[in-house]
């Protein structure tokens, strides 16, 4: 499923419950799959599942053990299986964790988002459409989820060129990119390691839990890209997971005009042909 398809269906779903009081209830997302939720104790690095009865009723089991941001993201992750009509694939791989994930889980998870921070909700209560600590800090409050689903929502919804990268033990392994920056193919890959230069791999060299800000060069995080360009990156390091994430942006009048044929190929100015001055230049006849 493309994540377009995702997103389409989940607003389509949004856009059919009253969502005006979503921050602090999501009573209408579980009513609205017919679903009750239940609260236990799971093991370490499980959230959740979802166990449909045979009337057809859904009962989303939710660990009790993890943060309130967490079950929130959780609830909204299994109505996503519900709804996109998607098997669950979690594979006894940690929460925290995204590597290898299934693609079903990342479809879910972009749902889930779509739920949480509804776009119409998002776009009007934004402060700032410059991104800062500050700014995402407020809207992780305000939404009541993580920093990093957060700061990747702002990615994605951002007018201004901007890309959220999240790393774990030294690799990338997703980015979030906003249509700017999709449209001119501006690409990170997965399985790449932590660019020397960036601030990501400053903070995963001390080891420590932290956060900062700073200049960079575009050229160290995007492929085949330009140089002689900066942005700015926001990044944070999570120890006990070896867990880091970057928000990356800069100005449009930074963006490259990159030009690409219908095969997605990059179109290459090779100066054209040469200005005629009236003298042949043959060398034989």
């Amino acid at each position: 499923m493309e994540e377009a398809d995702v997103i389409s269906m989940a607003r389509a779903f949004v856009s059919k419950v009253d969502n005006s009081n979503i921050r602090e209830d999501l009573n209408p997302y579980i009513s609205a799959i017919d679903a009750k939720v239940k609260f236990e104790a799971m093991e370490e690095g499980a959230s959740g599942l979802t166990v449909t009865k045979p009337n057809g009723k859904h009962i989303i089991v939710v660990n009790s053990l993890e943060s309130e941001e967490r079950q929130r993201f959780t609830i909204c992750h299994e109505i996503a299986h519900v709804v996109l009509n998607l098997k669950s694939s979690h594979e006894e791989i940690p929460s925290y964790s995204i590597a290898k994930r299934h693609p079903n889980e990342i479809c879910c998870d972009t749902f889930a988002a779509e739920l949480l921070m509804p776009y119409k909700q998002w776009l009007a209560n934004l402060p700032s459409k410059d991104p800062s600590l500050e700014v995402i800090q407020y809207m992780a409050k305000f939404f009541k989820t993580s920093f990093p689903a957060t700061a990747s929502r702002f990615a994605t919804l951002s007018p201004s060129p901007c890309a959220f990268v999240t790393m774990q033990r030294g690799e990338v392994r997703y980015t979030a990119r906003s249509a700017s920056l999709r449209q001119v193919r501006a690409w990170i890959s997965s399985g790449s390691v932590i660019p020397k230069g960036s601030i990501a791999y400053k903070l995963r060299l001390d080891g420590q839990n932290a956060t900062e800000t700073g200049e960079v060069s575009q050229d160290i995080w995007f492929e085949n890209w330009e140089d002689g360009l900066d942005m700015w990156e926001l990044s944070r390091h999570y120890a006990p997971t070896d867990t880091t994430v970057s928000l990356l942006w800069f100005d449009h009048e930074d963006l490259p005009e990159n030009e690409f044929d219908r095969f997605g190929k990059q179109v290459v100015d090779d100066g054209g042909l040469a200005e005629l001055t009236g003298v042949l230049e043959w060398s034989k006849r």
